[in-house]
């Protein structure tokens, strides 16, 4: 895949260039959420208290003349110090012989715990639950959940990500962010540009649904601190099945982090946080 891995470098180069200068390197560049950049995420939970509100864009090419185009808001909160929580609202296009409409995919709850945080011999480990509901014209006509298992290992400045779902519930599924009947993926990451831009690359397999054939598609993607509080992320895809798969995907997405001080403890200082924690104890 060596365009992709030029892709991902240049717009890396191209984010070191426009920062401001007054950014400084925080830590939230590290954490991967899922389709931000890639599918694949970490197993690291947001900061206690912390807030993220994410706003990605998707673009992916099909087959046969069809285009799907997506805006997925997605508000995180730190629930707990090992557990996050967050939902997500997903607007969507199917691109169809000229014609385009479009509607609310679907609204979809999730919750994530971390079971064991890295050590000397077990990676980090977490678990997370999903619910789809069946909302908006895009929603399909069912409830659907899933349940994911995730794991992180480090290796100094690198990082390996290994991921499985299982999705449970029969019926049309949501146009995007709906669920597989199972999926898994694996990536690796990598800081690069003085420890505040993140390149990574993945590769996954699902089946959508019983009988349906299975995707095995690639994607790298970039991260960057462009603020203490902002994260820019990047990435591209394609399928490695001609029949299955997108042709192409793209990415782009913003991300800011900030806490409401009346939620935060009277102890602590009520100023923004940035979502991430130290990775060796916490995402």
């Amino acid at each position: 895949m060596p365009f992709l891995w030029r892709a991902a470098l240049a717009a890396a180069l191209l984010c070191t260039v426009a920062a401001p200068r007054g950014a400084q390197a925080q830590i939230d560049y590290r954490n991967l959420d899922d389709d931000r950049p890639t599918h694949v995420e970490d197993a690291y939970p947001l900061e206690r208290f912390a807030f993220e509100l994410i706003t990605p864009y998707r673009l992916v090419r099909l087959g046969a003349g069809r285009t799907l185009q997506a805006f997925i808001p997605e508000i995180e909160y730190g629930l707990l110090r090992n557990a996050q929580i967050g939902v997500k609202l997903p607007v969507a296009a199917l691109d169809e012989a000229g014609s385009t409409t479009w509607g609310v995919s679907g609204a979809r709850l999730f919750a994530l715990y971390n079971l064991n945080t890295e050590g000397p011999v077990l990676p980090a480990l977490s678990v997370r639950s999903d619910v789809v509901f069946p909302v908006g014209s895009r929603g399909g006509d069912a409830t659907r959940g899933s349940l994911k298992v995730l794991a992180t290992r480090s290796f100094g400045r690198s990082r390996l990500h290994l991921n499985a779902e299982y999705g449970f519930g029969d019926g049309q599924t949501a146009l995007v962010e709906g669920t597989d009947r199972w999926w898994y993926g694996a990536a690796v990451d990598r800081t690069l540009f003085r420890r505040s831009t993140l390149v990574v690359a993945e590769v996954y397999a699902l089946r959508e649904a019983d009988g349906t054939p299975v995707e095995v598609n690639a994607s790298v993607g970039v991260r960057y601190q462009w603020t203490p509080t902002i994260v820019l992320d990047l990435g591209v895809a394609r399928g490695l099945r001609n029949e299955f798969g997108p042709d192409f995907e793209f990415t782009f997405g913003l991300s800011r982090a900030f806490a409401l001080p009346w939620l935060m403890p009277r102890s602590r200082t009520p100023t923004p946080v940035p979502s991430g924690g130290d990775h060796d104890h916490a995402r």
